[in-house]
C-alpha cells in the first residue's frame, strides 16, 4: 500500500520530527494566544480564562511589532523540506500583510454589522465551556473584563477620527443598533447571568451575584459604545460606502491569501452571474414546466413537505443530515478519522442572521459546530434551500477542512492547523456544494435550485462588492455603483426575505473583500484542481488530489497553488 493510499487515519500517526521553523510557527503561536487571549478559549487551550486582547492603540502597536519581528525571522530561516516550505511561503505572507494593514490604520476603522470587535468582544461567550462551577467563575471574570477592552477599542476608533479614517455611516448607525441591543434586562449578558447553571448541581449565591454584576457591567460598556458612536464618530463618519482601490485591494489580499486582478475578476463575476442564472431557469422548469424562477420558488414554497416549523425541528433536521452525510462519504470517498465524524448543529444564541461554523478544539474536546442565528421571527425554513448550507457547513465542507487540519498534528505545526483564509475555506465550502451535486446528493431538481440559489447569490457578491467599493459601473449601464443600489441589485439575485437583505448588503458594505472570497476561492480551487489534472494525464485521481489539498492545511490559497503545482 502506497503513503498515498494509506487511510489518513494511518498517516496522521506518522509523526514528523519537527524543524526550526516548525519551532517558529509554534512560537507565533504562543506569541499570539499571548497578545490575544481569547485564543486559549478557540484553540480549548487552558490559560488565561476571561481576559481580552488589548484592543488599545496601544495594543494594536505591540501586535505589529511582534509581527514585523516574527517576518524578519521566518524569511531568514532555511527549510529543510517541503513542509517547511510551505510554512514559510505562507507565514511569510500573512506576517507581511498584516503588517501592511496597520500602516494602513485597518483598526482604525473596524467597525461592521458582523466581525468587528464590537461582535467580537460578546461572540466569544458563545465558545466558553458551561459546565462546572470554574467555568462560570471564569464566564463572570470575562463579562468584568469587557469594559476595560471595550474602552481600549473606542480609544482606537477615535484615532481613526484624528486621522480621517473613519468607517461609513452606514456600519456607525448600524453599531449603534446593535450596541444599544446588549444594554437592557432582555440583552444577551443579563440573559446569560439569569440562565446560568453548571451540567450538575446549583450556582454558589456568591457566584450568581457576581455573574448579575458582569452582566450589568458589560452591558453598561456596550452603552457607552453606542454613546461614542452617535456622540463621537458618526459626526465624522463619511456618507460613501466606498472603501476605495488602496484599502480594498489589502482586504482582498487578506481575505483570498492571493492576489487577483480584481478588474478581470469583476467581468468574470458579471459572466458567472449570467451563467447561474441560466442554469436556474432551466432548472426551475424541470420542477414545474414552464415556469420562471420565481414560479418554481413559489411551488415549492407552498409544498408542505419540504418545510421545518420552529428551531428544534430545524437543529434536529441539521443533525441528521449531517450525521448521515458523514456516515456515508466516510464509507465511499473520504477518509474520516474518529474524532473528526463528531460535528454539533447548534442554534446560535444571538439573532443577528447567517450561518456559520467554529472549529473543535485542538484535542477535540470541544468538537466541530454549524451554527445558525436566526433573524427573531422567523419560524418556518425550507429543506430545499438549506440542504446544500449542511453540506457547505459541514461535511465535506468547512468541518471536513478544518477539522482534518487539527487532526493532522503529526505533521503540521500548530499554526498550519488553525491558519487560513476565508478564500481557502470558503472557496472549499462552495467546491464542496458543488462535489455533492456531482455525488448525486442534489439531484432532486429543488435541492439543486437551492445550491443554485447559493451560488448565484455568491456570484452577485462579487459583482456587488468590487463594484461598490471600487466605484465601478454598473452591470446594467446606469452609472457607477453605490450602496444604496447595492440593495435593489441583491434584492434582484436572492429568494430572501427584506431584513435578510439588508443584514447582507449592510455586511459587504462594512467588510469589503469578504463577501467576493466564497465565490473567488471556488474559482481559484477549480483551477488549481484543473491544472493539476492536466499534468496529472490518465493518472489523475480526485480522491487522491482531495487528500493531498487538505493534508496541507490551512493556507493561503497562493500558497495553496504553489504547494500543489510547483
Amino acid at each position: 500500500m502506497t503513503q498515498q493510499e494509506q487511510p489518513q487515519q494511518e498517516r496522521a500517526q506518522q509523526q514528523r520530527t519537527p524543524t526550526p521553523i516548525d519551532a517558529l510557527a509554534e512560537e507565533w503561536v504562543d506569541i499570539q494566544l499571548d497578545l490575544a487571549p481569547e485564543w486559549h478559549v478557540w484553540l480549548g487551550r487552558p490559560g488565561r480564562e476571561g481576559e481580552y486582547s488589548d484592543l488599545s492603540p496601544e495594543g494594536a502597536d505591540r501586535v505589529a511589532q511582534a509581527q514585523a519581528d516574527m517576518l524578519r525571522r521566518i524569511e531568514a530561516a532555511e527549510p529543510v523540506d517541503e513542509i517547511d516550505r510551505v510554512t514559510k511561503l505562507d507565514l511569510a505572507r500573512d506576517l507581511q500583510l498584516e503588517v501592511e494593514k496597520h500602516d494602513a490604520g485597518f483598526e482604525q476603522r473596524n467597525l461592521n454589522v458582523i466581525a468587528s470587535p464590537e461582535q467580537e468582544l460578546r461572540d466569544i461567550f458563545d465558545l466558553e465551556p458551561t459546565a462546572t462551577v470554574e467555568n462560570w467563575e471564569n464566564i463572570a471574570r470575562r463579562m468584568h473584563n469587557l469594559p476595560a477592552a471595550m474602552r481600549g477599542y473606542i480609544a482606537t476608533l477615535r484615532t481613526g477620527i484624528h486621522a480621517g479614517n473613519v468607517p461609513a455611516i452606514r456600519q456607525v448607525r448600524e453599531g449603534i443598533a446593535q450596541a444599544n441591543k446588549q444594554v437592557g434586562p432582555s440583552g444577551f449578558f443579563f440573559s446569560l447571568a439569569r440562565d446560568a447553571k453548571p451540567a450538575e448541581g446549583e450556582l454558589p449565591e456568591g457566584l450568581k451575584r457576581d455573574l448579575e454584576k458582569g452582566a450589568a457591567e458589560a452591558a453598561a460598556a456596550y452603552g457607552e459604545l453606542a454613546v461614542f458612536l452617535e456622540d463621537e464618530l458618526a459626526v465624522h463618519a463619511p456618507e460613501q460606502d466606498a472603501v476605495g482601490r488602496e484599502i480594498y485591494a489589502l482586504a482582498s489580499r487578506s481575505f483570498l491569501g492571493a492576489t487577483v486582478d480584481l478588474d478581470e475578476t469583476y467581468e468574470w463575476g458579471v459572466e458567472e452571474l449570467r451563467r447561474m442564472v441560466e442554469e436556474q431557469e432551466a432548472i426551475a422548469r424541470e420542477i414545474k414546466p414552464g415556469a420562471s424562477v420565481a414560479e418554481a420558488i413559489a411551488f415549492l414554497d407552498g409544498d408542505p413537505s419540504r418545510k421545518l416549523h420552529g428551531t428544534d425541528a430545524l437543529q434536529r433536521w441539521m443533525q441528521e443530515t449531517s450525521d448521515r452525510a458523514v456516515e456515508e462519504l466516510g464509507r465511499t470517498h473520504f477518509d474520516i478519522p474518529e474524532p473528526v465524524r463528531r460535528l454539533e448543529c447548534m442554534i446560535a444564541p444571538t439573532q443577528e442572521g447567517g450561518i456559520y461554523y467554529t472549529g473543535p478544539a485542538d484535542d477535540f474536546s470541544r468538537p466541530g459546530r454549524m451554527w445558525w442565528s436566526v433573524p427573531e421571527g422567523v419560524t418556518e425554513f425550507d429543506t430545499w434551500r438549506e440542504l446544500t448550507t449542511v453540506y457547505h457547513e459541514g461535511v465535506p465542507g468547512h468541518h471536513l477542512q478544518i477539522a482534518t487540519a487539527t487532526y493532522n498534528k503529526a505533521q503540521l505545526n500548530t499554526w498550519r492547523r488553525v491558519a487560513g483564509t476565508s478564500g481557502h475555506a470558503e472557496g472549499w465550502a462552495l467546491y464542496a456544494e458543488r462535489l455533492m451535486e456531482q455525488l448525486g446528493y442534489l439531484d432532486d431538481p429543488a435541492d439543486r435550485l437551492g445550491m443554485l440559489d447559493g451560488q448565484r447569490m455568491r456570484a452577485a457578491r462579487v459583482v456587488l462588492d468590487i463594484g461598490v467599493h471600487l466605484t465601478k459601473q454598473r452591470p446594467d449601464g446606469q452609472g457607477p455603483w453605490t450602496g444604496d443600489y447595492a440593495f435593489e441589485f441583491l434584492g434582484q439575485n436572492v429568494n430572501m426575505n427584506e431584513p435578510f437583505v439588508r443584514f447582507e448588503v449592510n455586511r459587504y458594505l462594512g467588510w469589503p473583500g469578504q463577501a467576493p472570497s466564497y465565490k473567488i476561492g471556488q474559482r481559484i480551487w477549480e483551477q488549481i484542481r484543473d491544472e493539476y489534472q492536466r499534468r496529472e494525464g490518465d493518472a489523475f485521481d480526485i480522491k487522491a488530489f482531495h487528500k493531498k489539498a487538505l493534508d496541507i492545511g490551512g493556507v493561503g490559497l497562493d500558497t495553496l497553488k504553489t504547494a500543489l503545482l510547483s
